[in-house]
């Protein structure tokens, strides 16, 4: 759907930006200035105790200086609701008391047919309720009564009951005028190969299932007869229902976790039930399938760490273990993963039953981190007696840390890796703290620098060209602001050099929108702006003296960006390669080094410049790299 020009500006103007983020957060009135719209919280968007939430009322823009989330009205909306970009206008255009625009009618027509499936959910919801009052419910309430459900809790979950008839709740629905086609769209009920319609769900207490937002999107059904071919059936995929990118109790769930309770993932309808009535609000769960990307995406949008609780059994440990497989690709710095083991045969809700909610949260309290779920699966019920053993368990470690993009958690998972296996094979930690320990055959040498001490190391003696070219790239950025949104992704990942470029990237993103983006970056920091703009280099630079041509600028930083990858992915190629040896120098470790170098002549090599001379270099590097790795010069020799 298409907006008329100055609608969204003027929606900004009409709405307060304060008022809407107020519904979800407590402004820290210590540091917010009413007068002023200068308004401070902790941030709705990660857990956190201190308030590094900033909103600017006067400018309608938001910044955490924790998680770096950022936008206006209609992005907080967006993000906090799980709304698309048009639903989140048009929250805020009744707010504003404004008429949408007249809708493209394929869009309309597809936004109307989700209402009309959404009006047939409820009506179904209202039946299936008004079903468990009737004497047909009576084994459906005495199984909740058994599990420990009162009938408040009955109703503020909305449990119903499908009677074992054919068509039931097709002829009611029918009768209240709803199309046939459109209730077995919304797949309460379903068509025979003959034609004639039937109720999907029979003889099965109902479970409601609802968005983000609330509105009802599909049903489950436990089965009464325990020889049903299946104890639990969810609705069908729909316009409405994707259970790949749904979560149990995810509204009710991501606000509880806002204030402050930790994310649990259980495994069914009745273990969530079970821990919420218990305290535990922030819980969710899978409909019916092991966790998605999706779903584990949507679950960091709602917490950093989420906590799986699965059953204490075999098909628990295996869930469990699948998510690991999922995760790993996809861990994110502050972003993981916390596995809650429960006692052997036991799920939540049987824990909470027999032993009380503090149980419960002991085991929560308890939780462990995924490297340890990792490393579990990895050496459980296995022996290590021999060199061969030892070495493929080292080798099955290092595929799977090698799924990790990360850079920074990958080390931090091999230091973590390390140490584990130093306790299991019992070899004495080495003074120099090594980085790997793990590897078998590795001679005492000093290590190289930690993470942070690196990146401080970097800071200090960081290849000149690369200081130029952050500087090149900030400053065209700050001089052409059009440009940041294409390049935001890459600018954010960038490991820049010292406190100024940092400081200048953050508040490049921050002021994204603003025309007057220099101004503002002028008015904060104006002597990191001065000092970059001073440098000679950029002086004579064609983007930066003359800063018209959008198209040259974003081909200059789109260049900038690619040596620096690759001059930074050359260096960290050299040193992974290092770490590597074993002893045993092979053909493939002296085919990185090569590639790692010719990619750095590649990015430094002028587009479309051949230089056919450089190949006797390449060799003849690549040849000195082998003799020092054959030579092992970074150990320090003892004599």
């Amino acid at each position: 759907m298409s907006l008329p020009p100055g609608f969204i500006d003027e929606l900004r103007t009409r709405v307060s930006l304060s008022s809407v983020v107020g519904r979800k957060v407590t402004w820290d009135m210590r540091k917010s200035n009413l007068g002023k719209g200068d308004m401070w919280a902790s941030c709705p968007f990660h857990q956190e105790k201190s308030a590094s939430f900033h909103v600017d009322d006067r400018k309608g823009y938001y910044y955490c200086f924790g998680c770096h989330a950022k936008g206006d009205a209609i992005s907080f909306v967006k993000e906090t609701e799980n709304l698309a970009f048009i639903e989140a206008v048009e929250v805020l255009a009744r707010e504003a008391g404004m008429t949408m625009p007249a809708r493209d009618p394929q869009a309309a027509q597809k936004s109307d047919r989700r209402t009309e499936l959404g009006k047939v959910m409820e009506e179904a919801v209202k039946w299936f309720r008004l079903q468990l009052k009737t004497s047909a419910a009576a084994d459906a309430r005495a199984y909740l009564v058994k599990r420990r459900l009162s009938p408040e809790a009955q109703d503020r979950w909305e449990i119903g009951f499908a009677p074992d008839q054919r068509t039931a709740l097709y002829q009611s629905l029918t009768q209240k005028g709803i199309a046939p086609d459109l209730i077995v769209a919304s797949g309460v009920c379903a068509k025979a190969d003959d034609g004639s319609v039937y109720d999907r769900f029979r003889g099965r207490i109902i479970f409601p299932i609802r968005d983000g937002r609330g509105r009802a999107i599909s049903l489950g059904g436990r089965a009464m007869d325990p020889n049903a071919r299946a104890k639990y059936l969810n609705g069908p995929e729909t316009d409405l229902f994707d259970k790949g990118r749904n979560l149990y109790n995810h509204a009710p769930a991501r606000e509880a976790a806002g204030k402050g309770q930790p994310l649990i993932v259980a495994e069914g309808y009745m273990d969530v039930i079970a821990l919420s009535e218990a305290g535990f609000k922030a819980t969710v769960a899978p409909l019916g399938t092991a966790v998605t990307e999706d779903q584990l995406r949507l679950m960091w949008r709602i917490a950093d760490e989420p906590i799986i609780a699965l059953d204490g059994d075999t098909a628990g440990t295996r869930a469990a273990l699948r998510v690991i497989d999922l995760a790993l690709p996809l861990l994110e710095a502050g972003k993981g993963l916390r596995f809650a083991l429960l006692p052997t045969g036991l799920d939540p809700d049987d824990l909470i039953k027999t032993q009380g909610a503090p149980a419960m949260q002991a085991v929560i309290d308890a939780a462990q981190p995924m490297v340890n779920l990792l490393w579990q699966r990895e050496t459980e019920g296995r022996d290590f007696d021999s060199p061969e053993r030892k070495a493929a368990l080292d080798k099955t470690l290092r595929t799977a840390l090698k799924r990790i993009s990360d850079p920074s958690i990958r080390r931090h998972y091999a230091d973590e890796v390390g140490r584990l296996r130093t306790t299991l094979f019992g070899h004495p930690p080495r003074a120099s703290g090594p980085r790997a320990p793990w590897r078998p055959g590795q001679k005492a040498a000093p290590q190289p620098a930690s993470p942070s001490a690196r990146r401080s190391q970097l800071a200090r003696g960081q290849p000149m060209d690369e200081v130029l070219r952050e500087a090149l790239i900030l400053a065209t950025l700050i001089l052409h602001p059009g440009l940041i949104s294409r390049f935001e992704s890459a600018l954010s990942r960038l490991d820049l050099t010292g406190d100024d470029h940092n400081r200048l990237r953050v508040l490049i993103l921050a002021h994204s929108d603003a025309p007057d983006l220099s101004a503002r970056i002028a008015a904060e920091m104006p002597a990191a702006l001065d000092a970059l703009m001073a440098r000679p280099h950029l002086r004579i630079t064609p983007v930066v003296r003359q800063p018209g041509n959008s198209d040259q600028a974003a081909l200059c930083i789109a260049e900038a960006l690619a040596k620096l990858d690759a001059a930074r992915g050359a260096r960290r190629e050299i040193e992974d390669a290092m770490e590597d040896v074993t002893g045993l120098v092979d053909e493939g470790l002296t085919w990185r080094v090569n590639q790692a170098v010719q990619a750095r002549h590649r990015a430094d090599r002028p587009e479309g410049t051949a230089t056919p001379d450089l190949g006797e270099d390449r060799d003849a590097l690549s040849k000195h790299l082998q003799e020092m790795i054959d030579k092992q010069v970074w150990i320090k020799k003892i004599h």
